[in-house]
């Protein structure tokens, strides 16, 4: 049996509770919450394809969107499965359920460590999970 280094499971809870802000900013629809969470260059790809690159124009995006969403704020968000691509990045398959909708979403979470310990958002897919 192997174990995983100290500084692993540290990495993999931080980036656990990287998930859980993006869920409480989501459950609340904060957009400054949801924004301090991204790296000032990354990528965002919608549920509905529209891409969005940089703090910019991700923060124009959410501060639009978020705050006037027509749902209820009911949302979970739980990781799947984290990759580590190198010490520093890793790749998170999230696991999104909107609870009163009963439907889900499946993103993915490409993510990085700075050099002050934090890990954050720098290349996201959100995906609808389309039911048949």
């Amino acid at each position: 049996m192997t174990t995983e280094p100290a500084s692993r499971a540290a990495d993999i809870e931080a980036i656990s509770r990287l998930v859980a802000t993006v869920g409480h900013s989501q459950q609340n629809k904060d957009p400054e919450e949801f924004l301090a969470l991204f790296h000032p260059d990354a990528i965002w790809t919608t549920a509905h394809g529209k891409v969005l690159i940089g703090l910019d124009a991700i923060a124009e995006f959410t501060r639009e969107v978020l705050p006037s969403a027509d749902w209820d704020g009911k949302v979970t968000y739980e990781v799947v499965h984290v990759l580590f691509i190198r010490p520093d990045v890793a790749a998170v398959k999230v696991r999104q359920r909107y609870l009163a909708e009963e439907s889900e979403g499946a993103p993915m979470y490409v993510i990085s460590k700075q050099a002050d310990g934090r890990w954050l958002l720098t290349a996201c897919q959100n995906t609808g999970v389309v039911t048949a």
